[in-house]
C-alpha cells in the first residue's frame, strides 16, 4: 500500500459549534473556548442532560436554496457546507476529466436522524399516514457524500463510512490510502454529524454516558463526553501536484492505522487503540519519538480517558513524558463520525501555525491520566508530526498521523 507518493492536505473546511468556518473554529480552539451550552433543539427538559455544543444560528437558507435545502437533512448540509469551504480554498477544479479521478469518502454515524425522527413523530405521535417521497434519500447516511459529488461533477469514487466514532478518521484514512497510491488524484474526505433529534438523545441518555454539566477530559472529576455536531472536510492530493500548481498546502497527511479490540461493544481496552497508533507510525514511516502532539479521542467518561492514557503510554514510553495530548471535544463537543475530520483540522492547523490548542474545563488531574493534556490554555510550540486518535464504541480504532510542512 505504501507508494512513494506524499499527500497534501490543500483545503479544510469546518462547521461547528464554535463557528460556521474553519477560521472560526480555529479562533474558538486556540482560545480555549468551550462551545458547551444549553441545548436549544430540543425541548428544555426533555432529556436529563441539559447542555451540548449545537451548531447555533445555522440556516439553511444561508447556503441552499428552498429546493435544495427542501432534500437535503442538516447533517448532509453541514457535509456540503463544510466541502465548499475546503474546496473552494483549496483552488482544485474537477474539469478535464480531474472529476473521474477524484474521490468524496465522508462518515456518518446516524445519517438523517433529523428527518427519521421528525417523519416517525408524525406517524406514531400525529397519526400521519403518508410520508414526503423524499424521506429515503434525505435520511441516507451518504446523502452527504452524493450531494458533493453532484455540485462537483465528481464522478470517481464516492461513498459513505459508519464505524461509529471512528467514521471521520476511517473515511480520511481510506481517502489518504485512495491518492498516495494512485488510485486517484485527489479526494474531498472528512465527517458530518447531526444528532439533536429528540429519539437519539433519549438513547444517548439511556447508555448514562453524557455529562449532566461539561466535558471535562482528562480530569478528576470528569463525569462523560457531551454531544456536538457540525462536519470538517479536507483536500487531500499528491504533494507535488499541489506544489506544481501553486496550492496553498496546510500540511501533510503521513500515514494511517486502524484495529479493531474485538473485546466489548462499549467498554475500550489498551490494546487496540495502542496496535492503531502503532500501525499509523508505521505506515508514515514516522518514530514515535517524533511525534510531539496527539489531538486525543479525549471523551470525558471515565474509562475512555483513562484507557488512552494507558494505550499512549505503551506506545511511546518513556517519550510519552515528553507528548502534548489535548482533546479539543472539551470545546466542539463530541461530535461522533464529525469528531475525527474537526480534530483532523485542528490538528493541522496546530501544526502549521506552532499552536498547540488545550484541553478546556480542566480542573485536577487525575493520576490514572498523568499525561500533559495542555490544561485550560493554547501553548506556542514547533511541532512536526502529531497523530489524531478516534476510538469507538464497537472496539473500533482509527489514528491518523500528520507532519507540518513549511
Amino acid at each position: 500500500m505504501n507508494s512513494n507518493r506524499r499527500v497534501a492536505i490543500t483545503g479544510i473546511g469546518v462547521v461547528s459549534a464554535l463557528g460556521p468556518t474553519r477560521d472560526a473554529f480555529w479562533r474558538g480552539l486556540i482560545e480555549g473556548r468551550s462551545a458547551i451550552r444549553p441545548m436549544e433543539l430540543v425541548p428544555k427538559g426533555a432529556v436529563r442532560f441539559p447542555n451540548a455544543a449545537e451548531v447555533s444560528g445555522f440556516q439553511s437558507v444561508d447556503y441552499f436554496d428552498d429546493k435544495d435545502a427542501e432534500v437535503l437533512d442538516r447533517f448532509a448540509q453541514f457535509a456540503v457546507v463544510a466541502a465548499r469551504e475546503a474546496i473552494a480554498g483549496s483552488g482544485a477544479e474537477f474539469r478535464n476529466g480531474m472529476g473521474e479521478r477524484t474521490a468524496v469518502v465522508t462518515g456518518s454515524c446516524v445519517g438523517g436522524q433529523t428527518t427519521e425522527d421528525n417523519e416517525f413523530r408524525g406517524l406514531y405521535a400525529l397519526g400521519h399516514t403518508r410520508f414526503p417521497p423524499m424521506t429515503i434519500p434525505k435520511a441516507m447516511a451518504n446523502a452527504g457524500a452524493s450531494r458533493i459529488s453532484l455540485d462537483y461533477g465528481i464522478t470517481g469514487p464516492v461513498f459513505t463510512i459508519s464505524t461509529a466514532c471512528s467514521s471521520g478518521n476511517h473515511a480520511l484514512g481510506l481517502a489518504f490510502w485512495m491518492v498516495r497510491s494512485g488510485m486517484v488524484e485527489a479526494a474531498i474526505a472528512g465527517g458530518s454529524e447531526a444528532p439533536f433529534s429528540l429519539g437519539l438523545l433519549k438513547a444517548w441518555e439511556a447508555m448514562r454516558v453524557v455529562s449532566p454539566d461539561t466535558c471535562r477530559p482528562f480530569s478528576r472529576d470528569r463525569r462523560g463526553l457531551i454531544l456536538g455536531e457540525g462536519a470538517g472536510m479536507l483536500v487531500l492530493e499528491p504533494l507535488d501536484r499541489a506544489q506544481a500548481r501553486g496550492a496553498r498546502i496546510w500540511g501533510e497527511l503521513a500515514g494511517f492505522g486502524m484495529s479493531s479490540d474485538a473485546h466489548h461493544i462499549t467498554q475500550p481496552t489498551a490494546e487496540g487503540p495502542a496496535r492503531a497508533m502503532r500501525a499509523a507510525l508505521a505506515d508514515a514511516a514516522a518514530a514515535p519519538e517524533a511525534v510531539g502532539y496527539i489531538n486525543a479521542h479525549g471523551t470525558g467518561t471515565p474509562s475512555n480517558d483513562a484507557t488512552e492514557a494507558e494505550a499512549i503510554r505503551s506506545v511511546f514510553g518513556a517519550h510519552a513524558e515528553k507528548l502534548m495530548v489535548s482533546s479539543t471535544k472539551s470545546m466542539h463537543g463530541h461530535a461522533l463520525a464529525a469528531a475525527g475530520a474537526m480534530e483532523a483540522a485542528g490538528t493541522v492547523l496546530a501544526l502549521r501555525d506552532g499552536i498547540i490548542p488545550p484541553t478546556a474545563n480542566f480542573t485536577e488531574p487525575d493520576p490514572a491520566c498523568d499525561l500533559d493534556v495542555v490544561p485550560n490554555t493554547a501553548r506556542t510550540a514547533q511541532v512536526e508530526w502529531a497523530l489524531s486518535n478516534s476510538f469507538a464504541f464497537g472496539g473500533l480504532n482509527a489514528v491518523l498521523v500528520f507532519r507540518r510542512i513549511d
